[in-house]
């Protein structure tokens, strides 16, 4: 894990809520992008119809056209995203007098390195880590707030489900063979069933950290609001590295991602290994009904999965499905319906993690499936942050720490899109 960047909040502009004429034009200038970029595609497709092969200019316009609808796009999501995120409570709204202390004792920490209150506070809450081993943890709500803001722009952490807990490794048992049943008339003899054998799985929680930078003259004005500046701070470094880990972490130091797992033709699927479909092509979706792979993909999982299934690819992979298009001429990729919902792929939302891997021979590039049954993000409670006035004067440097689980819970829930011939 690299370190995160210093930055001095005194070069951060506020940014409030947008309002609702500005996710209109961008909504409406994203369609505009949309637009044109299907006339253009089809001028392409026509020119492969007519000449086997498209004229140069058209192409590159074309890629100017993707190019503008990827930054609409990620205007959009922006302004969307800045719309849904809630304010800190305050003293007055659902704190009560103890978190009251520890939020006026943190403050103090924060601001003036006091920590006598914090320690005192933290000794009647049986709290076994001092400053010098790891520093002190967040208010609540400070916490509750980086949860919130990790949830709306971690990617895998808002379709994966999520569980809190206290232990440094969360264990989830499962039955390996199944559970035995069967019907029996009301009289009939009931065959004795078989011993289900369990097993578990483990989700150990590793340390992730970020480390924002203040200067001291920042923390002695009183205006400042600390609590939602480090969850400003903390909230895109996390989510990077939590969006990397959750796709493709080793599970050593970091989450396993759902592609780590070995990976198996879907007709030959075990329990362990994620399934995967293959385009039929190396390195590209096939010559000649492309987007068969990705109905073949859909249908490769189970009934029961599929009602809250999503895609998930990177903007270059979903850069490359916009342009397919079905038997009847339909475009498989449409836009969001509205400003806050997202893009679908032939009818299921499309989730962008830029962790996934570009298209390549043998890369598996797509993903399809219900993450929230077959990936489990693991939090353990606690926010921990210890000050340092030392190492980078004239700035005061928050090594900010959380511990973060992760891994497949649900082995049948998601299936991969190979583009590779078998």
């Amino acid at each position: 894990m690299t370190q995160t960047e210093l930055r001095s909040p005194e070069t951060k502009a506020a940014e409030g809520a947008p309002s609702s004429l500005e996710v209109v034009t961008a909504f409406d200038d994203f369609m505009r992008a949309f637009d044109a970029f299907k006339e253009v595609n089809d001028e392409r497709l026509a020119e492969i119809e007519a000449r086997l092969t498209p004229d140069v200019v058209t192409v590159e316009k074309l890629a100017r056209l993707d190019d503008a609808l990827d930054r609409q796009q990620k205007v959009l999501a922006d302004l969307t995203l800045k719309g849904r995120r809630p304010a800190l409570e305050t003293a007055g709204t659902r704190e009560t007098a103890a978190p009251r202390e520890h939020k006026a004792a943190f403050e103090a920490y924060v601001r003036r390195g006091e920590v006598s209150t914090l320690k005192s506070l933290e000794s009647k809450a049986l709290a076994s880590v001092t400053d010098s081993q790891g520093g002190y943890l967040v208010p609540e709500a400070t916490e509750r707030e980086i949860g919130r803001r990790l949830a709306e722009v971690s990617p895998i952490r808002a379709i994966a489900s999520v569980q809190q807990v206290t232990a440094a490794v969360y264990r989830k048992p499962f039955a390996t063979e199944g559970f035995a049943s069967g019907w029996a008339a009301e009289t009939g003899a009931r065959a004795q069933s078989a011993t289900p054998v369990l097993d578990e799985l483990a989700f150990p929680a590793m340390e992730l950290f970020a480390m924002p930078a203040a200067t001291q003259t920042l923390l002695d004005d009183s205006a400042v609001d600390l609590d939602r500046w480090i969850a400003e701070e903390v909230e895109t470094a996390f989510a990077e590295q939590e969006s990397a880990a959750f796709v493709t972490g080793d599970g050593t130091t970091r989450p396993q991602g759902f592609l780590t797992p070995a990976k198996v033709a879907n007709a030959a699927w075990v329990w362990g290994k994620i399934g995967y479909v293959a385009t039929g092509a190396a390195g590209a979706f096939a010559a000649s009904n492309p987007s068969d792979s990705l109905l073949d993909l859909v249908y490769a999982l189970r009934s029961g999965y599929r009602r809250n299934a999503s895609f998930v690819m990177n903007r270059r992979v979903q850069a490359a499905v916009r342009k397919l298009k079905d038997a009847d001429g339909r475009y498989l990729w449409e836009p969001p319906a509205s400003a806050d919902s997202s893009a679908t792929l032939i009818g299921f939302p499309v989730v962008e993690a830029e962790a996934a891997p570009d298209i390549a021979d043998g890369a598996h590039a797509i993903s399809f499936g219900d993450f929230r049954r077959g990936y489990l993000v693991v939090d353990r409670i606690g926010v921990r942050i210890l000050r340092d006035p030392f190492t980078a004067k004239p700035y005061v440097l928050f090594y900010t720490t959380k511990r973060v689980g992760g891994g497949v819970q649900d082995f049948d829930a998601i299936k991969t899109l190979k583009f590779a011939t078998s």
